[in-house]
């Protein structure tokens, strides 16, 4: 999709509606910005800043044209834990790098590998994030105080219960009204964000009836100020980046995923489709320039590109808007956010993880009691007690190991015997599932990779201890060829060479064929060895036939050799030697 395509015929009422879609979305995120901050870590101005300049720099570089960009909750345990371990300085050089990474990653096209993470491991660690995102409100909901905050879920979970005494009577108060608020507010009276009016109605609530008595933003991180952030450049030095690096490389895939994650769904809303390579670009421009003005990681965000697209949205303006309006609100209302209480804003953030828990999809990966199930558990587990990056980790390597068990067992490898129904095969041979001896032709089904050529090796080991003149070798159905493989079919060639016998190829598919021919395979075995059909390569194999060798054979006479030999040539025959693995060929 062409950039200028998102702007095509765009009109004074295409203009309307992107005003109030972007009006609308805007004060869906104030709240939410701020509310993604505090929970990172960090001041909520900072979430503000980062929804003004994610919101308007994605919607004009990005790969969508409903994207939504700003703070989201993927991002809250992961940056907590960068800034509980090295401050809130290098969080903004961590997001910079990040933002190279995956700028990067649309410069050399590589969206679309991105989509590649299995569903279980998605699932798993979006779930993860969920349960540590609600955990975190926890203590902001009852009020709790004398918390001391640790990076590790069960250290957090265990200083929660241990001052659990001192709950905060008016805490639960507001916190209540403000989550009843939350989820009632989109039923009865759809057209308000339930965000917005839960926290303020709580804070009136808060601050008319019982001031004083809960904790709010000003107490907690003093008043939030009402103008624009100021430009700073951060000092990075090798020692920093080094420091850094992994900490930006789960940030950049997190920002990736959750990119294009959203812009799919717009696709699925609006019947669009998205450049997910310029989407990456714009996302790693915006995530490079929001820390030089203070601002933390950004992303798509999916809830505010849907509600986006269902408020009008038809064009990125909306998005352009939805930045000026919480810049609007930063300069005009900033100090009245300081008498937001935290306990009006746990609910908020505990209605966010309960969306994005993927709670149905994880159940029915679970019921499927399958590999899956396993890589989903693990993926989730290891998120929540240990972090991201290990949960993560761990579930792509099971994954990938999943994957290779199933695909070694995809590998089909056959000996094709004689007919038994021909006239000139003896009981006995059928028995002794005997075949001539200076040709033994294989059928191979399936990829030949790293993963399954084991079975292949110890065929081929046995096949070297009889020594055939002709080894032919039935490609047709062989899908896909790695380095693994082309190895193995090299070593077959060369221990055959050694012996002054041949290796014959037949059916292979043009993909095979060309990996093949670029790692110098081709080249060693010889084209005229290659054959197109297995009758041509049946011809091939009889004109090699040593007749004096024959004579000695206790199985076939040279006769019956050829006469076998020559059923294959048949399609008919061809086509129930490889239903019945019989017949030579």
């Amino acid at each position: 999709m062409k950039g200028s395509s998102r702007f095509e015929g765009y009109n004074l009422g295409h203009f309307q509606k992107d005003l109030v879609a972007g009006v609308v979305v805007g004060i869906v995120a104030i709240p939410l910005a701020m509310a993604f901050a505090i929970a990172s870590g960090v001041r909520p101005e900072y979430g503000l800043y980062t929804s003004i300049i994610a919101g308007i720099m994605v919607s004009l570089f990005g790969g969508s044209k409903y994207q939504i960009a700003g703070p989201t909750g993927a991002f809250v345990p992961v940056l907590l834990g960068v800034v509980m371990q090295y401050g809130y300085e290098k969080l903004l050089i961590a997001g910079f790098l990040a933002g190279i990474m995956i700028f990067l990653l649309g410069v050399f096209k590589l969206g679309r590998f991105i989509k590649f993470i299995p569903r279980p491991v998605t699932i798993g660690f979006t779930a993860g994030i969920a349960v540590i995102i609600f955990s975190g409100q926890i203590a902001n909901f009852f009020g709790l105080s004398n918390l001391k905050k640790e990076e590790v879920f069960l250290l957090n979970m265990k200083e929660i219960l241990v001052n659990f005494n001192t709950v905060n009577i008016y805490s639960v108060l507001v916190a209540s009204i403000s989550l009843t608020l939350v989820i009632l507010t989109p039923k009865y009276l759809p057209k308000i964000p339930g965000a917005l009016l839960g926290l303020i109605v709580s804070t009136l609530v808060a601050s008319l009836f019982f001031p004083g008595q809960v904790a709010t933003i000003g107490s907690a991180y003093g008043a939030i100020p009402n103008e624009l952030p100021h430009f700073q450049f951060p000092h990075i030095t090798g020692g920093l980046v080094i420091e850094l690096l992994p900490a930006a490389l789960v940030i950049a895939m997190l920002g990736g995923i959750e990119s294009l994650l959203s812009a799919v769904v717009a696709d699925g809303m609006t019947n669009s489709k998205h450049n997910s390579n310029k989407e990456l670009m714009g996302q790693g421009l915006t995530n490079m320039i929001t820390p030089l003005f203070g601002g933390i990681p950004a992303t798509g965000a999916i809830a505010r590109t849907a509600t986006n697209i269902k408020n009008g949205a038809v064009s990125p303006i909306s998005g352009v808007i939805h930045g000026l309006v919480v810049l609007l609100v930063l300069v005009s209302l900033a100090p009245y956010a300081s008498a937001i209480p935290l306990a009006s804003m746990a609910p908020i953030l505990m209605f966010v993880a309960w969306n994005m828990s993927e709670r149905k999809e994880f159940s029915h990966i679970l019921k499927a009691k399958t590999m899956d199930s396993v890589v989903l558990l693990v993926t989730f587990v290891l998120t929540v007690v240990i972090d991201l990056t290990t949960g993560v980790g761990i579930g792509l390597l099971l994954a990938i190991l999943s994957f290779v068990k199933l695909m070694s067992g995809t590998l089909k490898l056959s000996k094709v015997l004689p007919d038994p129904a021909d006239k000139l095969v003896k009981p006995e041979m059928v028995q002794q599932g005997s075949s001539c001896p200076q040709i033994n032709i294989y059928t191979i089904e399936g990829p030949l990779f790293f993963g399954t050529i084991e079975r292949l090796q110890e065929e081929i080991e046995e096949i070297m201890r009889s020594k055939p003149k002709v080894l032919l070798l039935r490609m047709s159905n062989v899908s896909f060829i790695d380095t693994s493989g082309e190895a193995l079919l090299t070593d077959i060639v060369k221990q055959f060479k050694f012996h002054n016998l041949q290796v014959l190829i037949s059916g292979i598919q043009q993909e095979p064929k060309e990996m093949l021919r670029k790692t110098g395979f081709i080249e060693l075995v010889g084209e005229e060895q290659f054959f197109s059909s297995t009758g041509d390569a049946i011809n091939k194999a009889l004109s090699k036939l040593d007749e004096n060798r024959c004579k000695g054979c206790k199985q076939f006479s040279f006769a019956e050799c050829t006469a076998l030999s020559q059923q294959v040539q048949k399609p008919a025959l061809l086509k129930q030697s490889r239903k019945r693995e019989i017949g030579l060929t």
